[in-house]
């Protein structure tokens, strides 16, 4: 169990490193925002692998508010970009 809880972390921490790379070297905005979307979801993956860890359904409230954050984002990102090329 705890050689899979490491394999998950640092998989985990590698996906966090190359969203903040792209980030910072983002050439574009939409980059930079795509990048903040992944950053959103590797928190989610995080929290849920956190909660089936330690058998508790506690983080369940703040997955649902990430979730929702998420995709009104991504909603918000494709809007931004339809009203820039028209």
């Amino acid at each position: 169990m705890t050689v899979a809880v490491v394999i998950v972390a640092v998989l985990l921490a590698a996906a966090v490193g190359l969203a903040l790379i792209r980030i910072v070297r983002g050439p574009d905005l939409l980059d930079r925002v795509v990048a903040g979307e992944m950053l959103i979801s590797v928190m989610i993956g995080a929290l849920g692998a956190e909660a089936a860890v330690n058998r508790h359904a506690t983080t369940l409230p703040i997955l649902i508010v990430l979730s929702a954050l998420g995709f009104v984002g991504s909603v918000a990102l494709v809007r931004f970009a339809a009203g820039e090329e028209a």
